[in-house]
């Protein structure tokens, strides 16, 4: 199975051309620049007709209209994971967004225990802290996602938001993947990341 792995596209989707082939694309938050449903509709016009067999995205803290929102219609092979799993081949990718409000109300903390321990690829728009996470003299992850992927290894833990730290680590058990497709002048400057699964 071959995995696309973008993010932080920013409304600047319609600039990634020649996307290489995959199975699955994988976006993993901040499509969206302010956060409006104009936005987020005109990326997932252009997302649903992408020419791979599955899709699958999640919420970045800047797509502030998905918070405690649902997204109806989505073709059969295209899904937004909101503190959800999908299963495709028997994979199970689990998804979890960021939203300021969570982080706020200590909802976020509460989901990462949701996540279930069996996930094989774990998609986050927060990095785990300490991998991949640096910008401006200060490390932005999340200790608790970190604590997470470090007792339950899945094969993949695909996130964004820190546009300066694209690229990829690797623990003993568990690839970590930065795709900020975007740079820190939120040009874009960062190739998409195939990966074999």
């Amino acid at each position: 199975m071959r995995i696309l792995h973008i993010s932080d596209t920013h409304n600047q989707h319609h600039l990634l051309h020649d996307l290489p082939d995959a199975d699955i694309i994988v976006h993993s938050g901040d499509m969206s620049e302010n956060g409006t449903e104009d936005e987020v509709l005109d990326f997932l016009n252009w997302f649903e007709k992408l020419p791979y067999t599955y899709k699958i995205f999640i919420a970045g803290n800047h797509d502030t209209c998905l918070c405690g929102e649902s997204i109806e219609g989505l073709s059969a092979n295209c899904f937004y994971l909101c503190n959800s799993e999908v299963v495709i081949e028997g994979v199970k990718f689990y998804g979890m967004p960021l939203f300021m409000e969570d982080i706020l109300s200590g909802e976020y903390n509460k989901n990462i225990r949701k996540i279930p321990k069996d996930v094989d690829v774990l998609i986050t728009h927060h990095p785990p802290y300490g991998i991949l996470d640096f910008a401006d003299g200060s490390n932005f992850g999340c200790l608790n996602l970190l604590q997470f992927v470090s007792k339950n290894s899945p094969k993949y833990h695909l996130f964004g938001h820190v546009h300066a730290n694209y690229g990829m680590a690797k623990s003993r058990q568990t690839t970590f993947v930065n795709a900020s497709v975007l740079g820190v002048n939120y040009q874009l400057s960062n190739k998409p990341v195939l990966l074999e699964l």
